[in-house]
């Protein structure tokens, strides 16, 4: 059994490829899950599902857990913690639903602990040249789904602005983009500090996000003579020590 496991956590055989694919399936269809019961009334059915997803997610820590892949110290990095918050979140009912929203970071643990981004440009064009405005996207969903969570579990018992996700969602969004209507405030300290920080982090990632979009596409390309590893689409020469780079294309001027 841990031979099969480390095989399809760290192999590079094709079920070991599907396996990490269907890892990352799942985690956008508990993505969806989330997101979408976050707005209807909680009924069993839905705690069901969420105790299954928990057991999952518990089953897939001990798994990579037992093959080595992680060691106490790892307990420690904030994808593991966002992995135990959301065991927590799904099979403690009384843990509140706002910190599930935690989940979301499964996703981006995924794409750089399993190598399935570096699958995803082997198999897909777009991926190999969009990869960074792919990742600025998917940090500034992560940021903005916790935060919202964030406003919701903080706010929705003593702030009557705060009623739903849809709320606590909408103010997130006004404040990461600093238009600030006032028409729904955070309440106390910690309304003020959360608001802070939306609007400090928030601005970063967004800015982060602008300059990928904008900026010339890079290829990667690992350059024999110093290493450097992101080239111009057309480049023939490395910027860094001059050397000849000889990067693939597909035949466009």
């Amino acid at each position: 059994m841990r031979k099969l496991l480390s095989e399809l956590y760290e192999g590079n055989t094709d079920r070991a490829h599907l396996f990490r694919y269907v890892l990352l399936v799942f985690d956008i269809i508990t993505i969806l899950f989330v997101i979408g019961t976050s707005f209807l009334p909680r009924s069993q059915v839905v705690e069901w599902v969420d105790a299954g997803i928990g057991l999952i997610i518990l089953l897939d820590v001990l798994a990579r857990f037992s093959i080595g892949e992680m060691t106490m110290r790892s307990f420690f990095r904030p994808s593991t913690i966002a992995d135990l918050v959301a065991i927590f979140s799904f099979l403690a009912p009384l843990s509140g639903e706002g910190f599930g929203f935690l989940r979301i970071l499964r996703t981006v643990r995924l794409l750089h602990t399993y190598q399935v981004l570096a699958r995803l440009r082997i198999d897909f064009p777009f991926v190999r040249q969009h990869e960074d405005a792919l990742i600025a996207v998917i940090n500034l969903l992560v940021f903005l789904f916790i935060m919202t969570g964030l406003v919701y579990e903080t706010q929705h018992r003593t702030n009557a602005e705060i009623a739903n996700y849809a709320d606590a969602l909408y103010f997130t969004v006004t404040a990461l983009t600093t238009t600030g209507f006032g028409d729904i405030t955070l309440e106390g300290t910690t309304g003020r500090l959360i608001s802070v920080s939306i609007m400090i982090f928030g601005v970063t990632l967004f800015l982060r996000l602008a300059q990928v979009l904008f900026r010339p596409n890079k290829v990667r390309y690992v350059c024999s003579n110093c290493g450097l590893s992101r080239h111009d689409a057309d480049a023939v020469h490395c910027k860094d020590c001059g050397a000849i780079v000889h990067i693939e294309n597909e035949g466009e001027s």
